[in-house]
């Protein structure tokens, strides 16, 4: 296999047909040895994460195309904390995009004078560049066009995907009783259509799950939703 990048959760390889290897690590991001879903760098490392956040990815993917909602998931083998994907075009290089519910984390670091931390937000889409050395910074439509990564139709498409897969995971949670604040999701362009497709991972890693006022750790989530 060829690798083809080398990132901080997993590494993703060149396989056959169209198809990449995503090989799942025990990195997780976050800052001074605490996760945080929204960090650009890696904060530590935590033993099975790999394997936990392959389960729980498989799990949302599998329910996402039995919904029909457009992903680049095939199959995943945990034992071996991998996954077989269609390989994607990302944006540019790279946008993530980020559904809130809660006014956490970088959110209330940029808009502290006006939200108040744990405030509840309407289902808030922001799209950050992924650009380690400039912070990931957010960036909106009219910017996103004008660089030539996104149409604004393409826009329009990504949001209102953001919205209803980020709801449908909400909802699961709630099932478990727990509440999702937020929520990072990554999309890229697949097949001969190009057309958008969730892409990268759906785990705990990627989100802030609440039991109340107690934050989840993400491998615990692992148990509490399979």
């Amino acid at each position: 296999m060829e690798l083809l990048y080398k990132g901080k959760t997993k590494d993703v390889y060149d396989i056959e047909d169209g198809m990449c290897l995503l090989k799942f690590k025990d990195d997780v991001t976050g800052e001074n040895g605490v996760f945080d879903p929204g960090a650009n760098t890696v904060g530590l490392t935590m033993d099975g994460a790999g394997q936990a956040g392959l389960r729980l990815t498989t799990y949302f993917f599998e329910r996402l195309n039995e919904l029909g909602i457009p992903t680049h998931f095939v199959e995943s083998d945990i034992s071996k904390s991998t996954m077989k994907v269609k390989k994607a075009t990302p944006f540019g290089k790279g946008i993530e995009v980020i559904c809130r519910y809660r006014a956490v984390g970088s959110f209330t670091r940029r808009y502290g004078m006006y939200a108040e931390e744990g405030q509840k937000l309407d289902a808030f889409v922001e799209i950050t560049l992924k650009d380690d050395d400039r912070n990931d910074p957010p960036i909106d439509e009219e910017a996103l066009s004008m660089l030539g990564i996104l149409t604004k139709d393409e826009y329009k498409v990504l949001v209102d995907l953001t919205k209803k897969i980020s709801g449908i995971i909400k909802d699961e949670l709630d099932k478990k009783g727990l509440e999702l604040y937020d929520i990072k999701l990554e999309f890229g362009r697949v097949g001969e259509d190009k057309h958008i497709a969730l892409i990268d991972e759906i785990s705990g890693g990627n989100m802030r799950a609440y039991d109340g006022k107690v934050k989840i750790d993400p491998l615990d989530l692992v148990d509490i939703i399979l």
